[in-house]
């Protein structure tokens, strides 16, 4: 009989907050928000001595300064972020080779094999918490079981800087007093649900019975029963790749005519081109994104002839997706306060690179030179690279595109 596997679950704290603290030092002992001071700014992270007066992550920016009005509010940098986040995962693939990275502050390691060279996988946690702290003077916690569905509850159970472990053959009896909004899947609709059948807790789940929650929620009753009773097979997936590089905008004056939507689109569509670029990938597909001020969302997305990073190819894809709601009459008498771009299906720079076609009939019949017939479109990438790398040294306005209208804009 093989061992029982033994999962942690990884999860910064306060990340995005941290890294700002740590990088200004008098911001530390100070409740801190990252994110924009305007009427419909959006608080991306909270420290925890924001969190005391209430204020969480995903929370209007205007709330949060009412319950926390001496808050500092820090505008997020999220290049600084990212490189952070690529010290962290170093950190983690010290320990073990099996990361599956779920954002960018968290993740699960597989400590399968690992116990000869590190130790115990108590050990293990201990060591990667005092790493993280002693290297990047950051905070994590973890929580450590035989599946990956415990591992993340128990990382939340002593948060921050803290260690949960669930010893094999305890799962039931960590998970029974849980309340049912704990198990992955339990949403207001789902809760309400179950509390019609009396149940409160998890282990109440456990004792309801498959075929009762399957009488009354079909399939994903059957989901909760198994989630109840601890079993979670999932592996550890690791070189788990990011799906879709993005941007998107909440304003604080709507607008209100297309051109304006153009501007913004144009700017979303140089900063997702750096980030494809930095990261050496490119993209098919391009999805736009709009938002009226009633809070209806519009997306729109098409596939590009090849993958790409340039701006430029981005832009008009996205000029085109707008012609289609255009087409519809969605943007005629709406007020927008927020527009998105997104690229997906990412492929490696190298993978995506045109193939060398060579001519293989010269002028004279024979055979022709080595010269590439998509050598317009290598070149084309080659100073999307450059221009963003000169973006990413000296800053957004650096060398930014001329504006939909002539003007020059910031990304």
């Amino acid at each position: 009989m093989s061992p029982p596997r033994r999962i942690a679950h990884i999860d910064m704290d306060a990340f995005f907050a941290s890294v700002e603290i740590r990088d200004d030092p008098t911001l530390r002992g100070r409740p801190v928000l990252v994110g924009f001071a305007g009427k419909r700014g959006v608080v991306a992270a909270a420290s925890y001595e924001a969190r005391r007066f209430g204020c969480h992550s995903a929370q209007p920016m205007a709330i949060a300064l009412r319950k926390c009005p001496h808050a500092a509010v820090v505008a997020p940098r999220h290049e600084r972020y990212v490189e952070v986040s690529r010290e962290v995962f170093e950190i983690f693939s010290r320990f073990t080779p099996v990361v599956e990275g779920l954002s960018i502050d968290e993740a699960f390691l597989d400590l399968a094999g690992t116990e000869r060279l590190h130790g115990p996988p108590r050990a293990i946690a201990v060591a990667i918490r005092e790493a993280v702290r002693r290297e990047l003077n950051l905070t994590c916690s973890v929580g450590l079981a035989t599946s990956k569905f415990i591992a993340k509850i128990a990382s939340e159970r002593d948060k921050p800087d803290g260690l949960t472990e669930v010893p094999p053959g305890h799962e039931r009896a960590f998970l029974a007093p849980l309340a049912i909004r704990q198990l992955w899947g339990v949403g207001p609709k789902t809760a309400q649900a179950l509390q019609r059948l009396g149940v409160r807790t998890v282990g109440e789940i456990a004792q309801l019975g498959a075929a009762t929650l399957e009488q009354e929620l079909g399939e994903h009753g059957l989901h909760l029963h198994r989630l109840s009773l601890g079993l979670d097979d999932r592996e550890v997936t690791p070189g788990r790749e990011r799906k879709q590089i993005s941007h998107e905008n909440t304003f604080e004056i709507d607008l209100t005519t297309r051109a304006e939507i153009e501007e913004w689109l144009l700017r979303q569509a140089t900063r997702v081109g750096d980030r494809l670029a930095a990261k050496q990938l490119r993209g098919r597909k391009v999805q736009i994104k709009l938002r009226d001020t009633a809070f209806t969302t519009w997306t729109r997305q098409c596939t590009l002839e090849r993958p790409s990073a340039q701006t430029k190819a981005i832009f008009e894809a996205a000029r085109g997706l707008l012609d289609k709601l255009d087409a519809e009459g969605l943007l005629r008498g709406r007020r927008f306060r927020l527009t998105g771009l997104g690229v997906s299906e990412l492929v490696d720079a190298h993978e995506a690179a045109p193939a060398r076609q060579l001519e293989l009939v010269g002028l004279d019949g024979g055979l022709g030179g080595a010269e590439p017939v998509d050598d317009g479109a290598r070149k084309a990438e080659a100073v999307q690279d450059v221009l963003s790398e000169v973006r990413r040294r000296f800053g957004g306005k650096a060398l930014s595109p001329a504006g939909v209208s002539g003007r020059r804009k910031p990304p």
